[in-house]
């Protein structure tokens, strides 16, 4: 029951914040107005300036900043307990992630559409510019680098999700061109689109899973660059450089309208599901996980500060800033939606993040398990103790599933050693640092799975519900963080007056190259691994932007005479917690960067850091002359040709 308690109290909780919260933003603090001329009228050309109604441009604006995050980000933090995680995500969320989100959109809305890094050079300075155009450049290569060995990985584990994710992206852009070439209406075909994936799915689980590894007889990573993670990085790269520069109605608008539907789908089924578990007493919250972990593995690195790097997304996120800044505010068609694209979906991202707790807690502690055989032929059986026991009735051995608190003991704490249906044993958990990408994707998957199974559903099939779920965000964020690094480049370019990173097709692929020269690096796994030696990086300078970006807001309101306080205690907090990580990774004794000869990622953090002090002293600079002078756009020059923009 605690479990059904907790998930409803939050789900009000985020309803009474946009009603009140986030409608005092938007009218006493922003003062948005209907009637204002927008980026997506002004500026339109079809291609990235589109106006958009407001329930499309919801789908592709929260499938593009939730992807993974609010999923591994809560799924590594609950090792610290339940509660941490709980509280950091619903008044992080509210009160932080929320604002910065919106405040990012209705600044950039405000300012033709230009990216947070643009408008920074005109709220503080021409240097501030520079400096957070190269910060965002920094996080967006490592998202490209990341996201891309992330979603190989995901199709490698799920191969059932291969079919679905995939067959998504003719269906979307059939439906862009019905919709915006025949004048058809978008709901019915993406109802049809996503019952389409759907029986994908089905035919995934049950028949034909696609497998490159089995297929094509190849590793998952290996010595060689012929492993099944860079055969998907690349192809992944190829289709990320067409939807980026294709218009946004072609594809990105239609899929993430089909992938917000299937979000709510899948979470009506989880909240249904975790209704049943609570109310029968099979998911138990309190006791399966601990509200505050006692029993933290010796690697694990201190709750503060690193709960507020590790919980991004869910929470408040830098990357956002970027597609509410970067995509969003060239599609938006009036600014009186603001609110609801801007603050609602970070609230519905919130509401993901809790379920995802619950699931990695109340749902695990339903039973984890392994999957057995081979192709299609696959199943799923519960992971049991290694002590097995003497059964009186039958005089044979039995052994005891692993469910409640021993299971999230086992896949978070200390390790266990189980035994496998073949009668192998293995110990599993044993620490932060074991707890590797399959293990965070994997405990939403098996969760979630179990959740979904109350109401019915097979178990083999809600795996695969859970795993599509995971892969298609992940893929929409891939392709929106690219199309938001052309921007970055193009930006970067214009200032520099460097005229062939002007031109999107050369801005985009010059955004892949570097992004697939980290990706495909040699790493610790092999080749195909090295997006993960710089992983580390990314918590931290994600959350430092989030920061930066809340400090442009308070430059905005400050010129503008606007209260400034809900948005300056935010940014004290994004830019101190993250500074305090970073450093902390760098320089402990035990496993700091300096110390363990991992002088890459030093270098980078150095870097990071840097910038950081820099763009504080910037904005100390321009403080004393801020208030009231605030800088007017320049007149609207004459729109670039296509070969130059």
């Amino acid at each position: 029951m605690s479990t059904l308690i907790i998930a409803v109290l939050s789900f009000i909780g985020f309803i009474v914040a946009y009603h009140t919260y986030g409608r005092w933003l938007a009218r006493k603090i922003f003062g948005l107005d209907a009637r204002a001329t927008v980026p997506s009228q002004e500026l339109r050309d079809d291609v990235d300036y589109f106006p958009t109604k407001k329930e499309i441009i919801f789908g592709h604006h929260f499938t593009s900043i939730a992807g993974t995050g609010p999923i591994v980000g809560p799924a590594i933090a609950v090792f610290w307990g339940w509660l941490p995680a709980l509280l950091w995500v619903v008044l992080g969320s509210v009160f932080i992630g929320a604002v910065h989100d919106f405040g990012s959109l209705v600044v950039s809305l405000r300012n033709r559409g230009q990216s947070v890094g643009e408008v920074a050079g005109r709220m503080i300075g021409p240097r501030a510019k520079f400096l957070f155009l190269f910060v965002l450049f920094m996080g967006l290569t490592i998202v490209l680098a990341i996201f891309g060995l992330v979603i190989a990985l995901i199709f490698s584990y799920y191969p059932e999700s291969v079919l679905s994710v995939w067959i998504e992206i003719p269906l979307a852009v059939a439906i862009g061109i019905w919709i915006y070439r025949r004048g058809g209406n978008i709901l019915l075909p993406s109802i049809i689109a996503l019952g389409v994936m759907y029986i994908a799915m089905g035919f995934g689980a049950y028949i034909l899973p696609i497998d490159l590894g089995q297929w094509l007889g190849i590793p998952l990573l290996g010595k060689t660059y012929l492993s099944v993670v860079v055969i998907w990085t690349l192809v992944l790269f190829v289709y990320c450089f067409i939807a980026s520069v294709l218009p946004v109605w072609t594809l990105l608008q239609p899929r993430d309208f089909i992938n917000s539907h299937e979000l709510v789908i899948a979470l009506l089924l989880l909240v249904l599901g975790l209704a049943v578990a609570g109310l029968t007493g099979q998911a138990n919250l309190t006791a399966s996980a601990p509200a505050i972990a006692s029993d933290i593995p010796p690697d694990a690195p201190p709750i503060w500060p690193f709960l507020f790097i590790t919980i991004a997304c869910g929470a408040v996120s830098g990357f956002h800033c970027m597609v509410s800044s970067g995509t969003s505010s060239k599609q938006v068609a009036s600014e009186g939606d603001a609110q609801y694209v801007g603050y609602g979906a970070m609230l519905l991202e919130g509401g993901l993040a809790v379920i995802v707790i619950l699931a990695c807690c109340a749902g695990i502690g339903m039973g984890i398990f392994n999957r057995t055989g081979t192709g299609a032929s696959y199943t799923f059986q519960p992971i049991v103790k290694a002590d097995v026991q003497f059964s009186p009735a039958n005089g044979m051995l039995s052994s005891q599933p692993i469910t409640n608190h021993e299971a999230w003991q086992t896949r978070y704490a200390t390790g266990k050693t189980v035994t496998n249906p073949d009668g192998t044993t293995q110990v599993v958990g044993g620490g932060w640092a074991s707890h590797n990408l399959k293990a965070k994707v994997s405990a939403f998957v098996d969760g979630g799975g179990n959740f979904l199974a109350t109401l019915g559903i097979p178990l083999k099939m809600g795996i695969a519900i859970m795993a599509v779920l995971v892969a298609s965000f992940a893929a929409t964020t891939l392709d929106t963080a690219t199309r938001l690094q052309r921007y970055v480049i193009q930006e970067l370019a214009q200032t520099a007056n460097i005229k062939p990173l002007m031109n999107r097709y050369v801005a985009t692929a010059f955004a892949l190259v570097i992004a697939a020269a980290v990706a495909l690096l040699q790493g610790s796994s092999g080749p195909g691994s090295g997006g993960l030696t710089l992983w580390p990086l990314f918590g931290a300078t994600n959350q430092l932007l989030a920061g930066l970006a809340f400090m442009v807001i308070v430059f905005y309101l400050r010129r503008r005479n606007k209260p400034i306080w809900f948005a300056l205690l935010p940014m004290i907090v994004m830019l101190f917690m993250p500074a305090w990580a970073m450093l902390h990774q760098m320089f402990n004794p035990q496993t700091g960067w300096i110390f363990t000869g991992k002088y890459l990622l030093f270098g980078f953090g150095v870097a990071v850091q840097v910038l950081q002090v820099w763009m504080i002293v910037e904005g100390i600079i321009a403080w004393r002359y801020a208030r009231g002078n605030y800088p007017e756009l320049p007149p609207l020059e004459t729109l670039a040709t296509e070969g130059e923009a």
